[in-house]
């Protein structure tokens, strides 16, 4: 009597569990709206019926003990699987609400940095050391800085400087004791071969770290499973989470057509030489740079640049960075892509750890796919090549991510993407994507094109001197246009024609800018400012500053002679305040 009482109360446990479970497990997917009306319905038809057949049975074995054990195992499993099922439920509508989340901040990190060799460990070292900075170049995180060291008490020389390269050089020589740098441009020095060891022969003694609102709307269509729409893929050359403000190393538009199933991938070369465009004055509205660098003042810089450049609407933005790359590929259980012969990569420029690749299929995991997403040195054509090796990553997890290998590792994948990845798509948008992928299981047609230009030697903006960049040829440009406008009409990209020959059409933007030297030892000196303690005034005001020089090329010797203007913008103001 007492076993079958027992058994009565396990019984009644059980199918409160299941029928619980049950009805929040159907409760979190009505709620996501990820699966089709029809598909819903079924699920919900048949998990009904799976219920009341594991409930039937379990009345029916009250008076059996081996029909119990069975029966109250199954119970036992269902509760379970619904458990796990919740569980997965739970965690994707996590992930979908944390990635679409545009609220909060962007970070951006300053560095004071000296040689390895230099006594200094600790901010408190740096006091009456000779201190260097840029004058024109990341003038809020320079502020900063130097604000952050007159509250500690820490007195110091300053010198400043107008390219990054002469900053660093004066720090090898030893002109200077440390470096104010915003770490974002870390990665802009070391592409210069004289300071590809920079990381190597220098410390951070001290940071400082400050955020900047996001600023980042999405130009939303009214029904992305039936209009055409184009998203913007910035990939951050940095590591860790997504907050942090650095490079764009890879601009790709990729416009999709839900009726014709087409996606035309448009990829954009990181040097190429365009106006910057940037309404809330992040940046030198109109100044001439490479397009990588405008990833460091946000996406949505990033973004009005390609959109003034093209003259093509942008409609959503997904931001990624290599963890990100590495972790997807690595929880997708690696991808398949092809090197075509003459394009065999003999050692990885980001790795040569990691081998090289020869002609032929390779499956790729995290690490060697970001390398061949990086790969540029093993190629004539460069960067041009490198965007196309990215396209083809992109690809190879698209297909992988919509394959049924895909639901082993779902778990694993979304704890990949999270923190590193975000979209201003809403989830209701993402939602609608994936129950169109499900109902209509269409058939992805990807097709791609790539921009190009001549390479130049041309005056950066965000540099303060000469770099190597990537001219645009205009033609491309308007190519890339037409093909993108072609797959929004429901047309194929392809129809499109974009056979060039050797010449090259510049860019209305280009006429009178000439091709610069890249300066290596001339200085532009000013005087070395003392500190003063502790003069600081911690009120709002206005930062108006005073002068600031232009550099123009001399056409006879190619020199540059500075002229001064007035510059007044009352939009920015520091604080706080010093007063010299």
């Amino acid at each position: 009597m007492e076993k079958s009482t027992f058994y009565k109360v396990i019984s009644a446990i059980l199918s409160i569990v299941l029928v619980a479970t049950a009805a929040f497990f159907m409760f979190q997917v009505a709620k996501m709206n990820i699966l089709p009306g029809k598909f819903f319905i079924l699920a919900s038809i048949i998990l009904g019926l799976l219920i009341a057949i594991l409930l039937l049975l379990q009345n029916l074995a009250a008076q059996r003990k081996v029909a119990r054990f069975f029966s109250t195992l199954l119970l036992l499993l269902n509760c379970f699987v619904l458990i796990v099922g919740n569980l997965y439920i739970n965690q994707t509508d996590q992930f979908i609400q944390k990635v679409t989340d545009n609220t909060g901040k962007n970070k951006s990190t300053v560095a004071m940095i000296v040689l390895k060799e230099n006594e200094a460990e600790k901010v408190k070292d740096l006091d009456g050391m000779k201190i260097g900075s840029l004058k024109e170049i990341d003038k809020t995180g320079t502020k900063k800085m130097f604000s952050d060291l007159d509250k500690k008490g820490i007195s110091y020389k300053k010198k400043k400087y107008t390219a990054l390269t002469e900053q660093v050089q004066d720090l090898y020589d030893g002109k200077i004791d440390a470096m104010v740098l915003n770490e974002g441009y870390r990665h802009n020095i070391e592409e210069f071969d004289q300071f590809r060891d920079f990381s190597d022969k220098t410390k951070v003694v001290h940071n400082v770290t400050y955020f900047v609102e996001k600023n980042n709307t999405a130009n939303a269509v009214s029904d992305v499973t039936q209009k055409p729409f184009t998203i913007f893929i910035s990939g951050n050359d940095s590591y860790g989470t997504i907050d942090e403000l650095t490079r764009s190393d890879v601009n790709m538009l990729v416009t999709v057509n839900p009726q014709t199933s087409t996606v035309l991938l448009t990829s954009i070369p990181r040097d190429f030489y365009v106006p910057l465009v940037c309404s809330d004055g992040a940046c030198a509205q109109g100044a001439l740079d490479k397009l990588t660098h405008t990833g460091m003042h946000g996406i949505d810089t990033t973004r009005e640049t390609l959109e003034d450049l093209l003259g093509v609407d942008i409609n959503y933005t997904f931001r990624v960075n290599f963890s990100s790359a590495e972790q997807i590929v690595d929880a997708l259980g690696g991808v398949d892509i092809t090197v075509e012969p003459g394009l065999e990569i003999e050692s990885f420029g980001a790795d040569g750890a990691l081998g090289g690749l020869e002609a032929g299929t390779h499956h790729l995991e995290g690490k060697r796919a970001l390398a061949f997403a990086r790969e540029r040195y093993s190629y004539e054509d460069g960067d041009v090549q490198r965007v196309k090796n990215q396209q083809q990553v992109l690809e190879a997890i698209v297909h992988k991510a919509i394959s049924s290998d895909t639901l082993s590792n779902y778990s694993t994948l979304l704890k990949s993407m999270e923190g590193a990845f975000e979209t201003n798509m809403s989830q209701e948008e993402i939602s609608a994507l994936i129950q169109y992928q499900l109902n209509e299981n269409p058939k992805w047609k990807f097709e791609n094109y790539v921009l190009n230009g001549q390479g130049e030697t041309m005056f950066c903006a965000e540099l303060g001197q000469g770099a190597s960049v990537l001219v645009p040829d205009q033609r491309t440009i308007d190519i890339a246009k037409k093909k993108i406008d072609a797959v929004m009409d429901g047309k194929s990209s392809k129809t499109i024609k974009e056979d060039l020959d050797e010449a090259i059409e510049y860019p209305a933007y280009m006429e009178g800018v000439e091709p610069v030297e890249i300066p290596v030892e001339e200085v532009v000196e000013e005087p070395i400012v003392e500190s003063q303690q502790p003069v600081v005034d911690y009120s709002q005001q206005y930062y108006d500053p005073n002068q600031y020089q232009v550099y123009t090329p001399q056409p006879e010797t190619n020199s540059e002679t500075p002229t001064t203007q007035q510059y007044v913008d009352p939009s920015l103001y520091q604080e706080p305040v010093q007063s010299y």
